[in-house]
């Protein structure tokens, strides 16, 4: 990451051309987090200082086309999968499309061989573990492909359960954001 960009940044001076440059550096970073080095880590943590917390930085991202809105879209849909992972309305629905179909078109060598209360977060932290590995293309792929999964077993996690009566529609946005980041919009 580019000291000067962060530097200038945080003193509120970057133009346009520098702000663009940077979000695509800390959107190839972001995925790193676990792993970069501390220096990394602490510019990172004075970009999201100065935005005014991590959701600050995620819409940041957003307003900057190409990597980083995918990036910023992905995360939204790893949030979710990390939030929902445990819930019994969406593990015993994702069990009883697995009976049926064993891996959903596109989650095949991702998902984990038993459905259970980690199977969401794994795929979430898969997603990342692409984007990490600079396979933004294929962490597109697995993201539109789990929305899939997840739209298809959602009406009978809500059926189950009343706090899911929205996330139809919450997939439904997410799926329409990922594929307009992907086309660039």
């Amino acid at each position: 990451m580019d000291l000067k960009l962060v530097d200038t940044f945080t003193a509120g001076r970057l133009d346009a051309d520098g702000e663009a440059r940077l979000a695509d550096q800390v959107a190839r970073i972001l995925p790193l987090h676990w792993t970069a080095p501390e220096e990394i880590v602490r510019l990172t943590q004075r970009i999201i200082d100065h935005l005014g917390g991590e959701r600050e930085l995620l819409a940041w991202l957003e307003r900057h086309p190409g990597r980083p809105r995918l990036v910023a879209r992905l995360y939204v849909l790893i949030g979710l999968l990390d939030q929902i992972s445990d819930a019994a309305a969406l593990v015993a629905g994702l069990a009883k499309l697995r009976e049926k179909v064993r891996y959903p078109p596109g989650l095949g060598g991702y998902l984990l061989p038993d459905t259970t209360a980690e199977t969401l977060a794994d795929l979430s932290a898969k997603i990342e573990e692409l984007l990490a590995d600079d396979r933004a293309a294929d962490a597109f792929g697995l993201a539109v492909a789990a929305v899939a999964m997840l739209q298809e077993i959602a009406p009978g996690a809500a059926r189950s359960d009343p706090e899911f009566g929205a996330l139809g529609d919450v997939l439904e946005q997410i799926r329409h954001d990922l594929v307009g980041a992907a086309a660039g919009q």
